[in-house]
């Protein structure tokens, strides 16, 4: 791998980076935007800012896991990174296309295991980082949504002798706070995703070690550029996520935010690169339904779930076509 195309992928690792939070900036502020607690700029003003905040916050531990946890590191070279990214990166053009909340971290890791196979077959992959990674696509929404029901049950017997408008009022200002949180939440977990694919290609480069840890200059460009990313925000995904999938009162946003954000605290300390989109959504039902069952559209959280099975098989069959042409142009 010549220096040029070490640069290459690296731009092209951070496009993926950027188009993540452009894609999942929904994840954070879809609750608040519908709520009307904050408007759209200074929602995805706010987002960006504990993206970047993230960075001081959390351990590189998904980094780790990304960058030697889910493939053997003795294959990684820059043709299965070529092949994860332009695989990750087609899935999240299309689902963005149609306004479909589906996981760009979930994209990734069915890239890194479609190039994988198509390079050196399935003995190729860490068996036990897989299966974590697989659980936690319904361990997170689950979670996510057994917090948010059970946080909505909290909040009514607290407001119970409440007005509603001082009810509304409080709600309002503790969903500044989770909304914070759940950004907080998502760039901790998601920026360390393409840091861990970055480190991949340092290391089959020659320019680091796997024991020397992530070069921190990797790191703050990472976290700026998923930053950057939600500042742009994808509004199609917003409008799914806020409007269409259940009817979002603030102190229901409130609730949403905080079962997800605790979710995504839990899993990026575990080290486990888990679905934002994934949690939030479980969370966003799970508030909704506590109210009463009928108020999710439950056909629109199916097509979601049918998004989710399909995420990584998509993904890695696109990457291991990318792998192959990888190999012939690069």
């Amino acid at each position: 791998m010549s220096f040029e195309v070490l640069v290459l992928l690296i731009l092209v690792a951070l496009a993926f980076d950027f188009m993540n939070g452009f894609h999942d900036a929904a994840n954070s502020i879809a609750t608040v935007v519908s709520t009307g607690v904050l408007k759209p700029h200074q929602a995805v003003a706010m987002a960006a800012t504990f993206n970047f905040i993230a960075l001081f916050v959390f351990q590189l531990k998904v980094a780790t896991t990304v960058g030697k946890g889910i493939v053997d590191a003795n294959i990684i070279d820059h043709y299965v990174v070529f092949g994860a990214l332009v695989g990750a990166i087609s899935w999240n053009i299309i689902t963005w296309y149609y306004g479909i909340p589906s996981s760009s971290s979930h994209a990734l890791i069915g890239g890194l295991v479609g190039a994988a196979i198509a390079k050196a077959g399935a003995g190729s992959l860490v068996s036990s980082g897989l299966i974590k990674v697989v659980a936690f696509i319904v361990i997170s929404p689950l979670l996510g949504f057994l917090l948010a029901s059970l946080l909505m049950v909290i909040f009514s017997m607290i407001a119970q002798h409440a007005t509603p408008r001082k009810v509304d009022r409080w709600s309002r200002r503790l969903q500044l706070l989770s909304a914070s949180m759940y950004s907080l939440g998502h760039g901790g977990n998601d920026a360390q995703k393409t840091a861990g694919i970055i480190w991949m290609l340092l290391i089959a480069y020659g320019a680091t070690g796997a024991k020397e840890g992530i070069p921190m200059w990797v790191v703050v460009a990472c976290y700026t550029t998923i930053a950057a990313g939600t500042m742009f925000g994808g509004w199609r995904i917003v409008k799914t996520m806020g409007q269409r999938l259940t009817k979002i009162k603030p102190f229901q946003g409130c609730c949403a935010e905080t079962g997800g954000a605790i979710t995504l605290f839990m899993a990026t300390g575990l080290g486990i690169p888990v679905s934002t989109t994934h949690t939030i959504t479980g969370a966003i039902v799970g508030a909704g339904s506590a109210r009463r069952v009928n108020a999710v559209r439950w056909g629109v959280a199916g097509t979601l779930v049918w998004a989710w099975v399909l995420t990584i098989p998509c993904s890695a069959f696109v990457a291991a076509i990318a792998w192959w042409i990888g190999t012939l142009i690069l």
